[in-house]
């Protein structure tokens, strides 16, 4: 089952059982999956045949993750906003929306794991300094697509501390 058909299924149990946030989170999902496959379409209607624009332009489970992980990073700041403007139910709704987001990752990696990774890119670009970051990280993202997610922010710190290590 691709991760869009989950979401439909999802979406119809959830309308059935008359859960209304769960029903706007995930069509809330579905309409950010369709305006990606419209900026896709938009992109392709320039070089592709006419008739092959609608199958050239479907999303792939990782481009809807990628998606996914763009509306959690939206609750995730919208949290910290409603905390600092001292409006609790509000960041509460939020962290319900996102934990219903984030149901679809893929599970975070550790940060042992995140670690053993990094270790990994900065053996095979040979970086030194803290002058080859751009490398490190040019080989370390897609392997963390790959194996799953991670927070940026993290990386960004580990990559950085484990380069003033090996200097």
């Amino acid at each position: 089952m691709t991760l869009s058909q989950r979401l439909h299924q999802d979406l119809k149990e959830s309308q059935l059982k008359k859960d209304e946030l769960k029903v706007s989170v995930l069509r809330l999902a579905l309409a950010s999956f369709n305006n990606k496959e419209i900026e896709k379409r938009t992109k392709l209607s320039k070089t592709a045949p006419f008739q092959e624009l609608e199958e050239l332009s479907k999303l792939t489970d990782e481009e809807m993750i990628e998606v996914l992980n763009s509306e959690a990073k939206k609750r995730k700041e919208a949290i910290i906003g409603f905390r600092q403007g001292q409006r609790p139910a509000l960041a509460e709704k939020e962290e319900k929306e996102l934990i219903i987001l984030e149901e679809y990752l893929p599970k975070a990696l550790s940060e042992d794991q995140l670690r053993e990774m990094i270790k990994e890119a900065i053996t095979v670009t040979n970086a030194k300094s803290a002058a080859d970051f751009g490398k490190v990280m040019s080989e370390l993202m897609p392997l963390i697509k790959k194996r799953g997610r991670a927070d940026g922010n993290l990386v960004n710190q580990l990559v950085r501390d484990l380069l003033s290590k090996e200097e």
